[in-house]
């Protein structure tokens, strides 16, 4: 009974020490603009940061767009400078600037050439809608319904 237990004792920390791995440079800065967004949608939402929302412009991140560095930047700016100084010292507020500068960070210095981007849509950062991206596989196939 107590070689069982132990058994799956055993097993069961392995499991977990499986899950442990390190964050690659992808996966936090994946992580780290779907914080940005969930914070935003609290901030544009919250009673007391609604007003400091109206300054912002909207934007929908997307670690695999080229436009986002430069997008991210900007918006930066716009949180650094908000015009309001009671809006720069609320806590979420505070909270978004230190996520955008760790993501910006990420993004131009940690993991510079580590991460690909697979498009250079723009628009699609500011509207949230990207255009379609025909791979070979999918020209492949549009080639094929036209015989």
């Amino acid at each position: 009974m107590r070689l069982g237990l132990a058994a799956l004792l055993c097993v069961l920390s392995l499991a977990r020490l499986s899950e442990c791995a390190p964050p690659t440079c992808y996966s936090r800065a994946l992580g780290l603009s779907k914080e940005i967004m969930t914070l935003l949608e609290r901030i544009h939402t919250y009673h007391r940061t609604k007003a400091c929302a109206l300054v912002l412009p909207t934007i929908f991140l997307d670690v695999h767009n080229s436009c986002v560095t430069p997008k991210l930047r900007d918006f930066l700016y716009v949180v650094l400078n908000h015009p309001d100084q009671y809006c720069r010292e609320r806590p979420r507020m505070v909270l978004l600037k230190r996520k955008i500068q760790n993501l910006y960070t990420i993004i131009t210095r940690i993991c510079y050439r580590d991460l690909v981007f697979f498009t250079d849509d723009c628009e699609a950062i500011d509207t949230g809608h990207t255009r379609p991206y025909y791979a070979e596989d999918r020209l492949q196939l549009l080639q094929e319904d036209e015989r």
